[in-house]
C-alpha cells in the first residue's frame, strides 16, 4: 500500500526526508552564501533578507517541480485546530501562449488568504476580508500530493495574530532569550539560544469504515453519543502492547513510510489501554517543527486510514466506558552547545543549575496553573480529564521521591547522599543490568518529570501541540526573566541563587504531588493546598482574560490584550458550537432511528403477547418486555423534546460565555438523559432491529 515517490530511493535512510527542503537539500541547490544566511535564520532566529528569499525561491521550486510539484501553497495553523492551504499553480504566461514555470521570493514570503473566513473572535468583521500569511522559514517546505507546502504564520490586515503558531515561535523567542541570561550567569559564554524541543505522543481509535458509515454521530462529531458497553473492553488489559493485528499492521507501515517521507521521525507505535486504540510516539524536535509535524501526523493518520477501508477516530473519548485518547506533550529545554537543560546529571543534587531550571518550571505551573488548564480544554477532552485514565484538572507537578528529596534538603540548609546501588539487579545471567532513571513515571499526574523532561499528559488527542507549548515557553520565560533579574544585579551570587531557589521551593513546593492523581482523596489534599481544579473547558477558558495572564503574554510580545480577548471568545464559541452540533446530532439519531426501533419492538412483543393470549398461555415475559420498551420509547421522546426546548433557549442568550455555560450545564445534562434512556432501549432490543453498529461491533471488527 505504500505510496513512496517513485524518485524516493527504496532503502529507508535513503528515502527519509526525501520529500523536505531540508538543510542537505538546501546545501546542495543554493549557493553558499545564501545556504549560510538561510542557516542563521533558522538556527540563530536572524532576520532573513528578500534578495536571499528570491534566490531560495527559485531553488526551491526547481526541487519541488522535480518532485512533481505543479503548485504551491502556503500552509497554516489558523484558530480552527487544523490547517488551512490554498493552492497556486507555478504557471506563468509566456509568449505564444505557452507557460513558464516560475516563484519568486515575494511570493515565498507573502501570501494573501481571506481573514474574515477564519475565526478571530471579533477582531475581523465579515466585509474586513484581507489577509496575510508569511513564511516560516525555520521549518521545513516539502511536497505533498503535488504542491510545495510552505509552513507559515497567518495575521490580519491590521497585523492581529490569528493563528496558533505565530505565539508559539514568539514565545521560544522569550524562552530563549530569559534563558540564556541564567545560563551566562552560571558562567556559560558559549550558548547563544536556547531550544525548546517537544516529543507529542499521539493516541487514536481504529474502526472499520463500512461500521463508521452506519454510525451519523461517528460522522458528524467524531464520537459515539449513544452505544452501551460491549461485554468485553479493556478489564483484561489484553490489548495494550499487544500483538498488533495484521490489518493494523499494514496500516502502520504505510503511516510510518508516509511521514518518514516527510522528514517526521516516527519512532514507537503500539497498541493503547482500549480495545481498537493505538499510539504513534516521534523523536523530540524543535517545538515549531514539532507542531507542523503533528498537524502532519494527524492528517496522514486519516488519511491512510481510508486506503485500508480503516477510519482514525481522534476524538478524546469516541467511545464511553473505555479510555480515551490523549497527546502526551514531552517538553525539554537544549542550547547550542549542547547542554540538555533539564537534564539532572550523574549527581542531580550537585547540579545547581538543573535545580534552577526546574523550580522555574514548578513556580511557573503554581503561579499560572490557569493557562496550563486552559491550555488542554476542549469538549472533547471534558469526557477524559479526571476519569480514571488521564490526569485529574488539578495542575500538580510529580518529581519523584529522589528528586523532591534532594529539594526537601536544601530547603532545611544541607544535601542528601545517594548512597544506594542505582542499578537494577535481575539475577538473571543472560539479562544485563541497567541503571534506574532519577524519577518513575507517573501516568496518573498531568505534569510529570521523568529524567529530563516535563511530560505534559492532559492534552487531548485532537489538540494543536501550539497553543501549550506557547503557555509553557512564555510562563517559564517569566520566571527565569525574574531570577535574572535579581542574579544579575547581585553581590553575591551563591548565596542570592540559593536563597531564590529556596524561597521558591517553599513558596510553591504546594504544587508538588508524588501520589496517585486518580485517587478522589488527592482533589479534598489539592483543595486544602489551594489549588484550583477548573473542571469544565467553560470554567477553564475564561481564565484567559485574567489581568496576570495577560501580562505575561503582554510581557514578550507573545499575544497582546486584544487578541487574548478574541481567543476567549473563539473557544467559547466553538465549545457551544461543538455541543449544539452533539446535541442536534441526538435528536436527529433519536427520532429517525432509535424510537422507530422501539416503536418496532414493542410492535413485535404486542404481535406476540396477542398470539399467545389467544391460545391462553401465559404472556408475563412479553408483556414485561413490552411494557419496558414503551417506557423507555417514550421517555426517549420526551428527552428528545426537552433538547429541543433548550436549544431553543439558547438561540436567545447574549454573550459567548453565558452561552458555553448554558450549553454546559443545561443542553448537556439533557443530552446524558437521552443517552440513558436510549442505551438502555439497546440493552434489551433484539440485535437484528438495532439500526447502527454497537460498540461490540466497532471495537472488535477489525
Amino acid at each position: 500500500m505504500s505510496d513512496i515517490n517513485s524518485t524516493c530511493p527504496k532503502s529507508l535512510p535513503d528515502y527519509f526526508a526525501c520529500n523536505v527542503f531540508n538543510e542537505e537539500i538546501m546545501r546542495a541547490k543554493l549557493p553558499k552564501n545564501i545556504y549560510k544566511s538561510l542557516l542563521q535564520t533558522k538556527k540563530l532566529g536572524l532576520p532573513l533578507d528578500e534578495d536571499v528569499a528570491e534566490v531560495i525561491a527559485s531553488a526551491m521550486k526547481e526541487w519541488a517541480v522535480e518532485k512533481g510539484a505543479t503548485h504551491y501553497t502556503h500552509w497554516f495553523q489558523p484558530m480552527t485546530g487544523i490547517t488551512a492551504e490554498k493552492h497556486d499553480s507555478f504557471i506563468t504566461p509566456a509568449a505564444d501562449g505557452r507557460i513558464i514555470m516560475d516563484f519568486s521570493g515575494k511570493e515565498l514570503i507573502k501570501g494573501e488568504p481571506d481573514a474574515s473566513s477564519f475565526p478571530s473572535g471579533g477582531l475581523r468583521a465579515t466585509f474586513e476580508a484581507r489577509g496575510y500569511t508569511a513564511w516560516d522559514p525555520t521549518s521545513p517546505a516539502f511536497v505533498k500530493d503535488g504542491s510545495l507546502y510552505i509552513p507559515t504564520v497567518f495575521c490580519s490586515y491590521n497585523g492581529e495574530i490569528l493563528d496558533k503558531k505565530t505565539p508559539l515561535l514568539r514565545s521560544m523567542d522569550a524562552l530563549s532569550k530569559q534563558a540564556v541570561r541564567v545560563l551566562q550567569l552560571f558562567g556559560n559564554t558559549s550558548a547563544t539560544r536556547v531550544t525548546t524541543v517537544v516529543g507529542a505522543e499521539q493516541e487514536y481509535f481504529l474502526i472499520d469504515k463500512k461500521l463508521y458509515d452506519k454510525r451519523k454521530d461517528l460522522i458528524f462529531t467524531g464520537r459515539t453519543l449513544f452505544g452501551a458497553k460491549a461485554p468485553k473492553g479493556q478489564e483484561l488489559e489484553d490489548h495494550y502492547f499487544g500483538n498488533i493485528k495484521e490489518r493494523v499492521s499494514l496500516y502502520m507501515k504505510n503511516l510510518d513510510e508516509e511521514l518518514w517521507k516527510l522528514g517526521i521521525f516516527a519512532k514507537t507505535k503500539h497498541n493503547e489501554a482500549a480495545p481498537a486504540q493505538h499510539e504513534l510516539a516521534p523523536i523530540f524536535t524543535t517545538s515549531n517543527v514539532a507542531s507542523d509535524q503533528n498537524q502532519l501526523t494527524m492528517e496522514l493518520m486519516k488519511k491512510i486510514a481510508l486506503k485500508h477501508d480503516l477510519v482514525c477516530l481522534l476524538h478524546e473519548k469516541p467511545f464511553a466506558g473505555v479510555n480515551g485518547s490523549g497527546k502526551h506533550n514531552n517538553w525539554s529545554l537544549s542550547s547550542n552547545d549542547k547542554q540538555f537543560l533539564l537534564d539532572p546529571g550523574v549527581n542531580p543534587k550537585d547540579n545547581i543549575q538543573f535545580l534552577t531550571f526546574l523550580l522555574a518550571v514548578i513556580k511557573a505551573v503554581d503561579e499560572y496553573a490557569d493557562l496550563f488548564r486552559l491550555s488542554v480544554a476542549s469538549a472533547g477532552n471534558d469526557h477524559r480529564l479526571g476519569a480514571n485514565e488521564a490526569p485529574p484538572t488539578v495542575m500538580s507537578v510529580f518529581l519523584g521521591d529522589e528528586v523532591t528529596a534532594i529539594l526537601n534538603a536544601m530547603e532545611k540548609g544541607g544535601m542528601i547522599k545517594v548512597t544506594e546501588d542505582r542499578q537494577f539487579i535481575f539475577c538473571v545471567d543472560a539479562i544485563p543490568n541497567f541503571p534506574k532513571d532519577t524519577t518513575d513515571r507517573n501516568r496518573t499526574s498531568p505534569i510529570a518529570f521523568t529524567g529530563n523532561k516535563f511530560e505534559f499528559r492532559g492534552l487531548g488527542s485532537a489538540d494543536s501541540i501550539a497553543c501549550i507549548n506557547m503557555m509553557i515557553n512564555t510562563t517559564v520565560a517569566h520566571v527565569l526573566k525574574e531570577f535574572a533579574d535579581t542574579l544579575e544585579n547581585s553581590g553575591d551570587f551563591d548565596a542570592d541563587l540559593n536563597r531564590i531557589l529556596v524561597d521558591t521551593y517553599k513558596k510553591h513546593k504546594r504544587v508538588i504531588f508524588n501520589g496517585n492523581g486518580y485517587d478522589s482523596s488527592w482533589l479534598a489534599e489539592a483543595e486544602k493546598r489551594g489549588l484550583n481544579n477548573r473542571v469544565s473547558t467553560v470554567d477553564a477558558v475564561v481564565r484567559y482574560t485574567d489581568e496576570k495572564n495577560i501580562k505575561v503574554f503582554e510581557e514578550f510580545n507573545v499575544l497582546s490584550r486584544t487578541e487574548i480577548t478574541s481567543r476567549t471568545e473563539i473557544l467559547l464559541e466553538n465549545y457551544s458550537k461543538i455541543i449544539n452540533i452533539e446535541a442536534l446530532t441526538m435528536v436527529d439519531m433519536a427520532r429517525k432511528q432509535i424510537i422507530p426501533t422501539g416503536l418496532e419492538f414493542s410492535k413485535l412483543l404486542s404481535e406476540s403477547l396477542s398470539v399467545k393470549i389467544a391460545v391462553g398461555i401465559d404472556t408475563g415475559t412479553e408483556r414485561k418486555l413490552a411494557e419496558r420498551a414503551s417506557a423507555l420509547t417514550g421517555s426517549i421522546l420526551e428527552a428528545a423534546d426537552t433538547i429541543d426546548v433548550r436549544l431553543l433557549e439558547a438561540r436567545d442568550i447574549k454573550g459567548n460565555e453565558s452561552a458555553a455555560r448554558f450549553y454546559r450545564y443545561e443542553v448537556f445534562p439533557a443530552m446524558t438523559v437521552l443517552r440513558n434512556f436510549s442505551d438502555e432501549l439497546e440493552t434489551i432490543c433484539p440485535e437484528k432491529l438495532w439500526q447502527f453498529p454497537t460498540y461490540g461491533d466497532l471495537l472488535f471488527r477489525i
